[in-house]
C-alpha cells in the first residue's frame, strides 16, 4: 500500500503563485518501484485530465494547458513530488490529485486538494 498526501492548496487570486506538495508514504519496496508521479486535475461538470507528470529519472510532461506556467519537480529522496503553479488562472480552479505509477497498471491516488483561483 501506498499512501498519498497533498497539501498546498487554496485560495490564489490570478496572476498568482502556489505550490503543491505530494508526500508519498508506505511499505518502501513499494515507494521503490513508484515509477512516474503526477498530478492530475478535475474542474466541476469535467474530467479528470492529467496536469503534469515526472518520470523517476526526471522527465516530465505537461498538458498544454500548463506550459510555461507550471513546473513539477520530485525528490525521490523525501519521496515527495511538487507543483509550482505560476500566473494561475480562473480556469485553473479545480481539485488536484497526486498520481503515483506502479507497474503492472497499478497506481495510486491522493484524497485531492482544492485549488480556487479568484478575485
Amino acid at each position: 500500500q501506498v499512501q498519498l498526501v497533498e497539501s498546498g492548496g487554496g485560495l490564489v487570486q490570478p496572476g498568482g503563485s502556489l505550490r503543491l506538495s505530494c508526500a508519498a508514504s508506505g511499505r518502501m519496496f513499494i515507494i521503490n518501484a513508484i515509477n512516474a508521479m503526477g498530478w492530475y486535475r478535475q474542474a466541476p461538470g469535467k474530467q479528470r485530465e492529467l496536469v503534469a507528470s515526472i518520470t523517476r529519472g526526471g522527465r516530465t510532461n505537461y498538458a498544454d494547458s500548463v506550459k510555461g506556467r507550471f513546473t513539477i519537480s520530485r525528490n525521490n529522496a523525501e519521496n515527495t513530488v511538487y507543483l509550482q503553479m505560476n500566473s494561475v488562472k480562473p480556469e485553473d480552479t479545480a481539485v488536484y490529485y497526486c498520481n503515483a505509477d506502479l507497474p503492472g497498471a497499478l497506481e495510486y491516488w491522493g484524497q485531492g486538494t482544492q485549488v480556487t483561483v479568484s478575485s
